[in-house]
């Protein structure tokens, strides 16, 4: 949602393990870039009519070559085609620089309801998958209307359309993707939004406040086109989001207090915290069905917005749309991390090379210039092209998840033990306190709320508290990869009404792990690596329309879905799991009584002891996939 202000029985898997490209590939500077574009495009600006009249605004940079016709590349976006003004131009065009000077194209659209486009913006435009009318519109409509009128109204073209777009524009990409028109040849969903209730607003029903918080004071509802950012509704002063956001209060507070009914999107939270109508028919991936053109799926392995997104767009295109080509990507990226100039280290981690510049010429360029310029050499991308964490390697594959993925289970045993075979012996259950009051940071380091590099965060500031169990498992004797799915099967009890349950799947580094002579203030030794996590509110365990309360004391089953990895813990690593309740600011506080969160009040707020089993009286654990041939 935020702006970017951005995968046999018979064959083994293909694997390629990349050569690290040069240290700077790319070879213009900024500055050429800007002069290249001023200097052999010309701009324009339309009012571009819909099917119902509305009209949206657009435009179009367009190479001053008339000797040859060039394939247009679009992006429709809710947060503003700036800079508005035929003489004011973009720095950069197209998705990538190393695009720039194949002279697309390239086309920039405000959308329904945004900036300077008529109409009324809906969150997640609901899809119509029978229009029975001109009144009947939506993101695919819309998306057929504008290259309806491209190739009625814009000269020396060669009839060829794609489009891309990143986290919001990613939505509206797959939205266009089923327009059905027969120019569309390509599009590119990147961080695609796909499921409002499961992206960005709710994680399994957990509240996602930092984010939605900061985000909405900015984008506001319209009351008709503009071309002028609008005046935050309110200020964050406070540099410290666990500070800020503990000392608001309740969840009620930050409407009550802050918005006070003024946007209606982040209001429509309050109103629709279950998985209710309201969030179902916002949920594009169910209507990704009769593509007929390419689809290249792209995404980061650390999204800290659109993970869902990412790799659910991709599983329903291929599952929905059989036989078309249907790409995907995933690199060692934050949000839009792919469209930036190195990808080569997060927070403390450094993933050997730049992986940005090498996907945007290697991947992203040859994608679109294939399909765009009727190119009739074959296409050598993969099926899926990723990025292995922990051997720091491009790796592609003919099918994903892989072939020769084997599913496990890995167990939680009493003693903090962690293992591929059921752990008997010890304690039944581990226990631990959870205090709203003093809630599990989502992040070792003072930040804002919402941050990317807790994604890979060292995780010993969580092992030391009291709130947090451990569970790992012996230093490992060979290099053990996990790809596909995780998802934490826990048995647990709480002595509230209600709980969340977080699970975090860590790399754990040898206490011999040599140091980074660029990051001389991290102790590299014992580090304990974040690779996933996810939270889930423990009412929506059963059915995530309708909330239902703990029995206290009761064991219960809760499973939590961590998302897809690729990721090779090393020989002499370990592999652990840590459980905790709460991952604040990310997720706002749960009140651990059965009473709706958005009205909560202070007093509904209380400490509970927590639960979780295994061995004999009740087994816990993370059903993973391992690569055997890796």
């Amino acid at each position: 949602m935020r702006p970017l202000f951005l995968f046999l029985l018979l064959l083994p898997a293909l694997v390629v393990a990349q050569s690290t490209p040069p240290a700077n590939p790319y070879p213009f500077t900024p500055v050429q870039d800007t002069a290249y574009v001023r200097e052999n495009y010309q701009k324009s600006e339309f009012m571009v009519p819909m099917r119902d009249g509305t009209k949206l605004f657009t435009q179009v940079y367009a190479p001053k070559d008339q000797s040859v016709k060039h394939p247009i590349i679009m992006q429709r976006t809710p947060y503003s085609c700036q800079p508005y003004g035929v003489g004011l131009f973009r720095p950069r065009l197209a998705p990538n620089p190393f695009m720039l000077r194949d002279n697309y194209i390239v086309v920039y659209q405000d959308v329904r309801g945004r900036w300077a486009s008529e109409g009324k913006f809906v969150e997640m435009t609901p899809h119509i998958d029978a229009k029975k009318g001109n009144a009947d519109h939506d993101e695919a409509s819309d998306t057929y209307d504008t290259i309806d009128w491209l190739l009625k109204n814009i000269p020396n073209h060669n009839g060829n359309v794609g489009q891309w777009g990143i986290s919001y524009p990613g939505f509206f990409t797959s939205a266009g993707s089923v327009s059905g028109h027969p120019a569309l040849k390509a599009s590119s969903p990147q961080a695609p939004m796909a499921d409002l209730w499961r992206d960005d607003a709710f994680h399994n029903g957990a509240f996602q406040i930092a984010a939605n918080f900061g985000f909405y004071t900015g984008f506001q509802e319209q009351t008709g086109p503009t071309k002028q950012r609008p005046q935050r509704l309110f200020s964050i002063d406070d540099p410290d989001g666990y500070h800020f956001y503990l000392n608001m209060g309740p969840t009620a507070n930050s409407e009550s207090q802050y918005y006070k009914g003024r946007n209606v999107y982040y209001h429509e939270n309050f109103e629709h915290p279950d998985y209710d109508d309201h969030w179902k028919k916002r949920n594009i991936l169910p209507h990704l069905k009769g593509i007929k053109h390419a689809v290249m799926v792209v995404g980061g392995w650390y999204d800290e917005q659109d993970l869902y997104g990412t790799f659910n767009t991709y599983k329903a295109i291929e599952k929905q749309n059989p036989g078309i080509q249907s790409i995907f990507v995933v690199g060692p990226w934050v949000h839009g991390g792919w469209a930036r100039q190195s990808g080569q280290t997060l927070a403390d981690v450094d993933f050997g090379s730049k992986t940005s510049p090498y996907y945007q010429e290697n991947i992203e360029a040859k994608f679109f210039k294939h399909y765009l310029f009727n190119e009739t050499t074959p296409l050598t991308l993969p099926e899926a092209t990723l990025f292995e964490t922990g051997t720091n390697r491009w790796r592609s594959f003919d099918t994903y998840p892989p072939k020769g993925t084997v599913q496990k289970q890995l167990y939680l045993g009493g003693s903090g033990k962690l293992s591929f075979s059921p752990i008997a012996a010890g304690a039944p259950f581990s226990e631990f306190p959870s205090d709203p009051a003093h809630p599990v940071p989502f992040a070792s380091k003072i930040n804002d709320g919402f941050s990317a590099e807790y994604m890979v965060d060292d995780q010993r500031f969580a092992s030391a508290r009291p709130d947090v169990l451990t569970f790992q498992t012996d230093a490992l004797t060979e290099d053990l990869t996990l790809t596909g799915p995780i998802l934490a099967q826990l048995t647990v009890s709480t002595t509230g009404t209600d709980a969340d349950w977080m699970v975090k799947v860590i790399d754990v580094y040898p206490s011999d792990a040599p140091e980074n002579p660029q990051k001389k203030d991290v102790i590299y030794g014992d580090y304990q690596q974040l690779i996933r996590s996810e939270i889930i509110r423990g009412r929506y365990r059963n059915n995530i329309s309708k909330p239902e309360a703990f029995k206290p004391n009761q064991p219960t089953q809760v499973a939590v879905e961590l998302q897809d990895v690729l990721h090779t813990f090393k020989k002499g690593h370990r592999l652990m799991v840590q459980v905790q309740s709460s991952c604040f600011p990310l997720a706002d506080r749960n009140p651990q009584t059965f009473v709706p969160v958005f009205s909560a009040k202070e007093s509904d707020y209380q400490k509970a002891t927590h639960r979780v089993y295994h061995g004999k009286s009740g087994a816990s654990f993370l059903k993973v996939g391992v690569l055997t041939n890796p």
